[in-house]
């Protein structure tokens, strides 16, 4: 029962420590316009974070061996290459899975 409790405990002290640290944020900003910068760097802070999670899936650190020319490398850049001229999130899962797919059963 101890350790369920301390379980808990820590689970609602990290998540009020979320919250508190987003909502404030909010109530900074809400009172006074951001500056110039900072709205211009925060713009770049999507692009950013969806290559660092992407990324390291991506280019495997145990297949440093084997060089770029991976299955996941490529279905990688097809996928870029559809979603820059298609823009379409649908037709890049789907190209980008299906070339995947397409490449390890070749390769």
């Amino acid at each position: 029962m101890e350790g369920a409790l301390k379980l808990w405990a820590v689970i609602f002290a990290v998540g009020a420590l979320n919250y508190v640290s987003r909502v404030s944020f909010i109530a900074l900003f809400s009172k006074r316009a951001m500056p110039p910068l900072l709205a211009r760097a925060l713009r770049y802070v999507p692009a950013a974070m969806l290559t660092a999670l992407i990324l390291p899936m991506v280019v495997d650190a145990g297949s440093a061996g084997t060089g770029w020319l991976t299955p996941k490398v490529a279905a990688a850049v097809i996928a870029t290459a559809v979603a820059y001229w298609k823009l379409g999130t649908l037709w890049t899962l789907g190209v980008g899975m299906g070339s995947l797919w397409l490449l390890n059963l070749w390769s």
